[in-house]
């Protein structure tokens, strides 16, 4: 057996071109296996059918076949984003010409840890990020692997400029990753602030920032995790003027409003941010990782600033070359910005737009379905584009067991949430191309695992 060839370099494409069917066709023969949004069986036979199409992973002799056999697993196996009754998590079918340019990064292979293994993605990518951060009134941005990893840059840049004594205060809906900073921090205890209606309250905000030492760093959302909701920006904005506390949105979910003449007016007092975390991979429909957390004071980035003479010695960045160290924690990156990009590019403000739109719109249509269904109940009308849904008079095991059916099944994908004391079914509506039949059918399979 000859040496393997190269994505990359003058023979790159030839070489990449046949495998590129063998891996479309793949795709093809285990998505049309899979028959479904989930893989049918549960854990166990999914890890089984994995385990006997993978066989013995460090052959002593290599397998020509290996390419096809695997990508044709994980295509059975697949939790598909793209099928209509897969709607539990913040997971979006990938735009087909985001894919196609992340092909491009993997095959170049830029590192964006230093300007001589990426000249172009590091020009790129800071014209993107700054365009992004005008979006939400900021100044300039740093690529993430998404909402996490915002959050926690978040709090390393707030603690940085306030000191380890710092108190984060943030609504009981928060996403997990903002307690989860602070622990890993070393900075004292959260402070949970109520959301009686599942938003954070300015009133008990206030109180907190009141009767709490400081200094202060409060994290709103908008867009939870669970429903989708928004808490009130502009008048936790106001608090924290008043208590001169810092402030950091999560925008994980909602920020793709931005893209929306229609919605983006949900999103008022964003720019009063100091720092925000956006997640193209959500309402952006990008490949994931796709993230983005954006800064109002570019001066909060010097505290990433670190030096390592083989990557950016003093001598060659007084010279000109930009320093990309100070970009992110990270070393190694990706040059995921060419797929956000070249998705930006295509589509335009316009196109993203259309694309929020409509699974919005999908959302309300979902909802009044069940509003008007005598066997089900809406927890709440649509923020964004989740609805929390349940089977009337069932009780919350029942709730959980019929998700778990549809799980082993395949046959759907739902998440579950907990609401004033219950437990919900959740429908997570960001496949624009669903439709109102789907909708339906996805009620009807519902109530038809509904024990009796």
């Amino acid at each position: 057996m000859g040496m393997p060839p190269l994505a990359s370099g003058p023979h790159g494409t030839d070489a990449l071109r046949p495998l590129l069917d063998t891996v479309l066709d793949a795709l093809r023969a285990g998505t049309a296996a899979r028959g479904g949004p989930l893989p049918a069986g549960g854990p166990a036979a999914v890890a089984a059918r994995v385990a006997d199409a993978a066989g013995d992973v460090l052959p002593e002799r290599g397998d020509p076949e290996a390419l096809r056999v695997l990508v044709t697993a994980l295509a059975e196996g697949a939790a598909d984003p793209a099928h209509p009754l897969c709607a539990a998590h913040l997971h979006t079918p990938p735009l087909a010409v985001a894919a196609a340019a992340d092909l491009a990064a993997s095959v170049l292979n830029p590192s964006l840890d230093s300007w001589d293994q990426a000249p172009a993605a590091s020009a790129l990518e800071a014209l993107v990020v700054r365009a992004l951060a005008r979006e939400t009134g900021a100044a300039d941005a740093v690529v993430t692997t998404g909402g996490t990893e915002s959050n926690q840059l978040a709090v390393l840049l707030a603690r940085e400029t306030h000191g380890a004594g710092l108190r984060l205060v943030h609504g009981a809906g928060a996403h997990h990753s903002l307690p989860r900073a602070a622990w890993l921090l070393g900075l004292p205890e959260p402070v949970v602030v109520p959301a009686p209606a599942g938003t954070l309250d300015p009133a008990a905000l206030d109180e907190a920032l009141t009767q709490v030492p400081g200094p202060h760093l409060v994290a709103a959302t908008a867009g939870t995790t669970d429903a989708g909701l928004i808490d009130p920006l502009p008048e936790i904005a106001d608090r924290c003027a008043a208590h001169g506390a810092r402030l950091h949105v999560d925008a994980a979910y909602g920020a793709g409003l931005l893209f929306s003449d229609r919605h983006r007016a949900r999103l008022a007092g964003l720019e009063a941010a100091d720092t925000v975390a956006l997640d193209l991979h959500k309402l952006g429909w990008q490949p994931i990782p796709a993230g983005l957390l954006t800064v109002t004071d570019a001066d909060d980035l010097a505290a990433l600033h670190h030096r390592a003479d083989y990557l950016n010695p003093d001598d060659d960045t007084d010279a000109g070359l930009p320093d990309l160290l100070g970009r992110s924690p990270r070393t190694s990156r990706r040059p995921d910005v060419l797929k956000t990009a070249v998705t930006l590019k295509t589509l335009g403000r316009t196109g993203l737009g259309a694309l929020v739109d409509a699974v919005c719109s999908l959302a309300g249509e979902f909802a009044g379905l069940v509003e008007a269904h005598p066997g089900f109940e809406l927890h709440a009308p649509p923020t964004i584009s989740t609805v929390l849904f349940r089977p009337a008079g069932a009780s919350d095991d029942a709730v959980a067991a019929v998700r778990r059916a549809l799980l082993t099944t395949g046959r759907a994908v739902l998440g579950r949430a907990r609401a004033d004391g219950r437990l919900w079914l959740k429908a997570t509506l960001l496949n624009p191309h669903t439709r109102p039949d789907d909708l339906a059918a996805l009620l009807t399979l519902v109530e038809g695992h509904v024990p009796r």
